[in-house]
């Protein structure tokens, strides 16, 4: 079997056009798995995984939790805010605790960008990054590539516009690479304020008119606001922010052609998509969610490959 050239999931900067085909011929298997009677393997049998959060997450955590459980490995889930990180326990100390317990993989979520990296350099464990901070959150950028090619046969030479709060997101630099590494057309648009400064070093589109990008492209991923990751205010009012950027069934009716919806999730109904975008045949939303466990089954399974 083939194997992927890292040792670690930390970002897709890491990766290779060849790391993420071999992830999705793994995840096309185990979508196979997940829509059988019995949704279990045994491939992790002797595995232990834990799940380290240090920031709230449902859904990503959740559909790590499925993966890991539908390879039948064994699995710890750590959440910060009930543990010694609120007494002042280090990072280190707190994983070094939970790798004497016999760990295999760490999944982690960390505010720090780059936490990820800096513990794959001081312990043993296979660490797969479940987002770090505004930096990356790989696993999101593979279910998403891993559904635009589901739905349009293939990723090279699309037009895919990432719409939103690209300041704030660890998703939209995650998508950027992937989507890059394996040969669609980026694009970025949103408000001057919520687009970074150096956004065009990284070799993409930037457009401020929503109804332009969305003209332009095969496929629109619609990002949320961060309010929580805000400490001033980047425009004037989410109704406004709403009328400009936000995508309603009117809107897309009068385009020149039929575009893919995608979102990352949570929704913010009403503010970046309207629900009869959100639940519309345009949108795969929902193959999204069902993607993102088939995807990280693959990773957790190359990963543990390794450590074996």
């Amino acid at each position: 079997m083939s194997q992927l050239s890292v040792n670690h999931l930390l970002g897709i900067k890491y990766l290779t056009e060849a790391d993420i085909q071999l992830i999705f011929e793994t995840a096309d298997q185990f979508k196979e798995v997940i829509n059988r009677p019995i949704k279990k393997v045994p491939s992790l049998r002797d595995i232990t995984i834990a799940n380290l959060f240090f920031e709230n997450s449902t859904r990503t955590k959740l559909s790590f939790e499925l993966a890991e459980k539908r390879l039948s490995a064994d699995v710890i889930n750590f959440s910060a805010s009930q543990s010694s990180v609120k007494k002042g326990e280090t990072l280190i100390d707190t994983v070094n605790n939970i790798l004497s317990m016999k760990v295999d993989m760490v999944v982690m979520r960390h505010p720090s960008p780059g936490a990820g990296v800096f513990l794959s350099k001081h312990i043993d464990a296979s660490i797969v990054n479940a987002g770090d901070g505004a930096h990356e959150h790989p696993t999101q950028a593979l279910l998403d590539t891993y559904s635009i090619r589901e739905s349009l046969g293939s990723v090279k030479g699309k037009n895919v516009v990432i719409v939103g709060d690209i300041l704030h997101s660890r998703v939209a630099l995650s998508n950027i690479y992937a989507l890059q590494l394996q040969g669609a057309n980026v694009m970025v648009c949103g408000p001057k304020t919520l687009l970074p400064k150096y956004i065009k070093d990284l070799g993409v589109k930037v457009e401020t008119n929503l109804r332009k990008a969305l003209n332009w492209c095969d496929v629109a991923n619609m990002l949320r606001v961060q309010n929580e990751r805000m400490d001033i205010s980047y425009f004037p009012s989410t109704r406004e922010y709403a009328q400009q950027y936000g995508v309603n069934k009117a809107l897309l009716n009068s385009l020149d052609k039929e575009i893919t919806i995608m979102h990352p999730g949570p929704i913010n109904r009403g503010v970046e998509i309207t629900s009869d975008v959100a639940d519309s045949d345009q949108s795969i939303i929902l193959n999204q969610v069902e993607n993102g466990v088939a995807i990280r089954m693959a990773v957790i399974y190359l990963l543990a490959s390794k450590i074996k």
